[in-house]
């Protein structure tokens, strides 16, 4: 059975409404932010800038250092890490976390907004659009009043390729943040 286009992993539909900011463009705005923030622009930070840019993954800042070491080694996990946090502030990076205790960064305008599936044998990240999840979201938030400034919809599970390797029926361990919520107030 088919599905339908609005639920596809990203890697397999078109999106003609959406129109990424290209690398030119990044670095343009990187360097931008660099110079109000009175810092300088070295080879070091343009590498590790294209490196990133480079990528499709959702890369922690240690898995950026591999990257980057294997292009130069004289960088430091600090620059790195310096560097991931000034492309954060300029929009080009975002964080996203899955729920392993590791905060890794995707790039900010690949993708219009997306929701992640991830694997929680193998970790493998499936990205996807839904509009219909979309118009739930602004259906509840309106009947509840609710004004949302953000939302984050990340979904545990197998990949097809860990449930045909050996089918796991466990309940995994707690991986969301804990949310203190009382019952008076969820009640509501």
């Amino acid at each position: 059975m088919a599905q339908p286009a609005s639920t596809l992993p990203l890697r397999e539909r078109s999106n003609g409404m959406h129109q990424a900011n290209t690398p030119v463009d990044e670095k343009e705005i990187f360097h931008q932010h660099i110079q109000r923030a009175g810092l300088k622009r070295t080879a070091q930070r343009d590498l590790i800038l294209d490196v990133f840019l480079a990528s499709d993954d959702h890369l922690s800042s240690e898995d950026l250092y591999r990257l980057v070491q294997e292009k130069d080694p004289t960088i430091g996990q600090t620059t790195v890490y310096r560097t991931l946090k000034l492309m954060t502030e300029a929009g080009i990076a975002r964080e996203v976390r899955f729920g392993d205790g590791r905060t890794r960064y995707e790039r900010n305008s690949k993708l219009p907004h997306h929701h992640h599936m991830i694997c929680i044998e193998c970790g493998h990240t499936i990205e996807f659009l839904s509009s219909e999840l979309e118009a739930i979201q602004t259906e509840i938030a309106a009947r509840y009043r609710f004004e949302p400034t953000q939302h984050s919809l990340r979904i545990f599970g197998l990949c097809a390729e860990c449930r045909e390797r050996a089918p796991i029926h466990r309940v995994p361990e707690t991986m969301e943040p804990r949310v203190r919520l009382t019952l008076a107030r969820a009640q509501k």
